[in-house]
């Protein structure tokens, strides 16, 4: 169960960072809402999801994963593009969250 909310959290925080952009300093109540829900979402589905795995790695997961989605949604709706050292970063960051989920010990099996 943890990780169903673990990926509730992920993408209502996505939806939240992308709706930033859109609220422009939010003067625009729809994406202004969709900010603010967005990130109770969230806050609310990552604190469930820490009563099993760990801070240091449910964090880990959340942001990386979050960092991949928010790269994409931000090309798809603003067209807005990475050179290729974002690309290779955000690729580290993707290895190390395999990493942390394929052989950390500290994950509940």
């Amino acid at each position: 169960m943890h990780w169903l909310y673990l990926g509730i959290a992920i993408i209502a925080e996505v939806i939240a960072t992308s709706a930033l952009k859109a609220a422009a300093g939010f003067t625009r109540p729809l994406p202004s809402a969709l900010v603010i829900g967005g990130y109770a979402v969230a806050f609310y589905c990552l604190s469930l999801t820490l009563r099993t795995l760990p801070v240091g790695v449910a964090y880990a997961v959340w942001s990386g994963v979050g960092i991949v989605l928010v790269s994409l949604a931000s090309w798809l709706l603003y067209r807005q593009t990475l050179d290729l050292p974002a690309l290779a970063g955000i690729a580290l960051i993707m290895a190390g969250v395999l990493v942390i989920n394929l052989f950390s010990r500290s994950l509940p099996h």
